[in-house]
């Protein structure tokens, strides 16, 4: 804390400075009854007094409850203490606690002390004084700060019980109407009004816990005297645990204020002061440092909530004045600031539109795929990715093992957790309520770790399969296959590609199928069948040419038809690899054999000839979750490149300080975020306009995303050396599956063919309508 912004201690807040030095001595370092002791008041703060102690030797902060009647509740020292204590503890920047006394007989109240951080407190938001590029660094330092606040352990902190957790929201709306009621000197009806909105528009998802700081402000943070990074976090009087979007809402609060209203100077309106940076770019900052999605939804909710609780604070630090003990000598103004707030608070609830960032926005969840996103992510963050380690040693160690083939006991009880979590078939909207905007957000979540999707029953071919059965399955393949797929007890493999023809034109295939009686018989040769190595891999969807159909167009001679495993002629011939690896932990890729395989006629889906019209409701949505992944897979890529280049340094110069990297960098952020756009706009026109129409979306997007997640991890490959195409680091099998996406489920070339083809069609048309 800068010394200059201290004043001799103010007529009400003065206390007994010999016994306070009596009691500190011997107790604290630097403080004896024999050497000069001075007490001073810092100027600012509105609620509990805060004194800059000196002697001869060291410098000391203290903190203490406001004399007289206070709001209940409200001033609770003794939590300042222990969650300071708790984070110093940790490493995080806040001032070290000292010490916490309880008897009021010392100075007239409780009170806690701690040390003195020397650097720069800025009373005003707008960074008087520097320049806008520091302005820029300095807000962008502090959100850094909040976002790693919110990223801490509550657990490893100490802190379980600090606050009571789930449901915040709804706990501060109320706790503020409280607090704001037994304040008030007048009635104000607009805050009555938006109370009650607060209270009817409460968020869909209120059960995020974090620490949360409760008043994190700028002026709440000392910065190095000459860097742009926070060396310490004050004021936690209103800590607790709870949704830690409301701290970083009213953090943000000030961009959206209007010029002109009478508050203190600091939340001032930051409207075109240059160098602060935009909320978006705050938010995204923010949520890269979580790593979390990058849209914060319902922020009007979280704005309106912080506009509301400043406007209670507002009305108690004026009561305080009416009382005579307010802290500040500027508390009077603060009475006339109350209803404004609350009118602004009020335009931000009922104007949603104008207080989110615009890219926020595009593509926007429901209300359930938010909730449901956010819990995934934090199951992700919780459970997935740390089990990486074990997982990767499991497959490491029976790499030549049949024992590859059976999943390790973590992923199955990662399962029975997503399951009982209500995190499961995720991808099927008919029965989780998603769109395919909604799951094209999490799939991307699930993209930055190899099996994540096999956790909630996303996986592929699986999700394909349940797709037909779901669509074209009569009821009694549906009660056969189908729930035993949705419920995990089975797993199962759709076999298309055959060795001996090209593939990528699906009317090649020779796999038969022909008619006998009340069976059909199927006979040829099928490989690249994933996920038949798994235990549980039970059924195969298999697409074969009717023989009795070869009369008809070449998209009418092919139909799909369940083939149970253990059918006497299927024949699992072999594993194929990927670059030398069988791919076991997503059940490898296997070449069967179909030698005149019977099966009865009520097995074949929808009807002999239908096959490629069962392919295109099938192909459009697993394309468009295999591109979400392959965004987040990329994003795990690239976030692996900066680590490296951060740290690795050639020719006298970190790797990011090259200008050739640098590049690279910036290349990989744009062609991410460009395909994640593109991807989502693909998701939104299979929701609105249906799988035929987005075909060319659907096509651009399985071009796009294979390219770009290529690029991306052979980039990091190659920031990363010999290292990067080692087993060491999960790049050389990332690359494995970013190359093979260029291939599955057609190869770039026949996407490309299509698109050119619809594209054309399109023009002609648009050309036809000017006429």
């Amino acid at each position: 804390m800068e010394d200059q912004t201290a004043t001799p201690v103010r007529e009400q807040h003065r206390f007994n400075t010999v016994n306070l030095q009596r009691y500190l001595s011997g107790k604290t370092r630097g403080v004896s009854n024999n050497d000069r002791f001075t007490v001073r008041q810092y100027s600012a703060g509105q609620s509990n007094p805060t004194f800059l102690i000196q002697t001869p030797s060291d410098s000391y902060v203290l903190r203490k409850k406001p004399p007289g009647m206070l709001l209940p509740g409200a001033h609770k020292v003794d939590r300042e203490y222990r969650v300071q204590k708790a984070l110093f503890s940790a490493g995080f920047p806040v001032p070290q606690p000292l010490l916490h006394c309880t008897d009021a007989e010392v100075i007239g109240t409780e009170f806690y002390l701690m040390e003195h951080v020397q650097g720069r407190i800025f009373q005003d938001l707008r960074l008087p004084g520097v320049s806008a590029a520091e302005r820029a660094a300095l807000y962008v330092s502090a959100v850094e700060v909040l976002a790693r606040l919110h990223s801490l352990d509550l657990t490893s902190l100490d802190l379980e019980g600090y606050g009571r957790g789930p449901g915040y929201c709804k706990r501060q709306v109320s706790t503020w109407t409280k607090q704001y009621r037994a304040a008030a000197h007048k009635e104000i009806p607009v805050m009555d009004k938006l109370s009650d909105w607060l209270l009817s528009n409460l968020p869909t998802n209120d059960n995020e816990v974090a620490l949360v700081h409760g008043d994190f402000r700028v002026d709440n943070l000392i910065f190095h005297p000459t860097e742009a990074r926070v060396v310490a976090v004050l004021d936690w009087e209103l800590s607790t645990t709870g949704q830690p979007m409301a701290d970083l809402a009213y953090f943000l609060m000030p961009n959206y204020l209007p010029s002109g209203l009478s508050l203190l100077s600091c939340m001032g309106s930051l409207r075109g002061v240059e160098g602060i940076p935009s909320p978006e770019d705050l938010i995204s900052i923010y949520c890269r440092c979580r790593e979390i999605p990058s849209s914060l939804h319902q922020l009007n909710f979280y704005l309106a909530l912080s506009v509301f609780k400043m406007a209670g604070i507002a009305q108690g630090i004026y009561a305080r004045h009416l009382l005579g003990n307010a802290s500040a000598p500027n508390a009077a103004q603060f009475g006339q600031s109350v209803e404004p707030l609350a009118q602004v608070g009020l335009q931000i609830a009922e104007n949603p539109s104008r207080s989110g960032p615009a890219d926020a926005r595009l593509f926007l969840q429901t209300a359930k795929g938010q909730a449901v996103h956010q819990q995934v992510t934090e199951f992700m963050k919780q459970h997935v990715l740390p089990a990486q380690q074990e997982v990767s040693e499991y497959y490491s160690k029976h790499a030549h093992s049949p024992q590859r083939w059976h999943p390790p006991q973590v992923i199955e009880d990662l399962k029975a957790k997503a399951r009982e979590a209500g995190l499961w078939n995720l991808f099927l909207p008919a029965v989780s309520g998603l769109s395919q905007l909604d799951y094209a957000h999490i799939a991307e979540e699930t993209g930055r770790c190899l099996y994540a999707p096999d956790l909630f029953n996303c996986q592929a071919p699986d999700t394909g399969n349940m797709e037909v059965l779901h669509m074209f399955g009569t009821e009694e393949q549906k009660r056969e296959w189908l729930q035993p797929l949705l419920s995990g007890q089975i797993r199962s493999c759709f076999c298309m590609t055959e060795p001996d023809v090209a593939s990528s034109d699906a009317t090649n295939m020779e796999c038969t199928l022909q008619r006998d009686q009340d069976h059909y018989v199927v006979h040829g040769r099928k490989w690249w069948s994933s996920g038949v190595g798994n235990p549980k891999c039970k059924v195969a969807i298999v697409m074969c040419k009717s023989k009795s159909n070869s009369t008809r167009n070449r998209h009418g001679q092919h139909s799909m038809i369940l083939v149970p495993l253990d059918t006497p002629g299927v024949n699992v011939i072999r594993p194929l690899t990927v670059f030398g690896q069988d791919d076991a932990i997503h059940g490898g890729h296997f070449e069967i054999h179909f030698d005149n395989v019977r099966v009865p006629a009520s097995n074949i889906l929808l009807g002999e000839g239908r096959g490629f019209e069962i392919a295109q409701g099938r192909l459009g949505p697993g394309r468009l979750h295999h591109c979400m992944r392959a965004v987040g897979s990329a994003e795990w890529a690239l976030e692996l490149l900066c680590q490296r280049a951060a740290h690795r340094q050639t020719f006298g110069k970190k790797l990011y300080q090259h200008e050739v990297v640098a590049h690279w960098i910036a290349e990989c952020r744009l062609a991410i975020d460009q395909t994640r756009l593109l991807t989502l706009h693909a998701a939104h026109a299979l929701d609105t306009l249906g799988s035929r129409s987005a075909r060319k979306q659907i096509a651009m997007i399985k071009v796009v995303a294979g390219r770009m997640v290529c690029k991306v991890v052979d980039t990091a490959i190659q920031v990363y050396g010999g290292a990067g195409v080692s087993g060491d680091f999960p790049l050389a099998q990332m690359y494995a599956y970013a190359r093979t996406l260029r291939i599955a489920d057609g190869p770039d070339e026949v996407h490309m063919s299509s698109i050119a083809h619809l594209e054309l069609r399109d023009q002609m048309r648009k050309a036809k309508a000017k006429l």
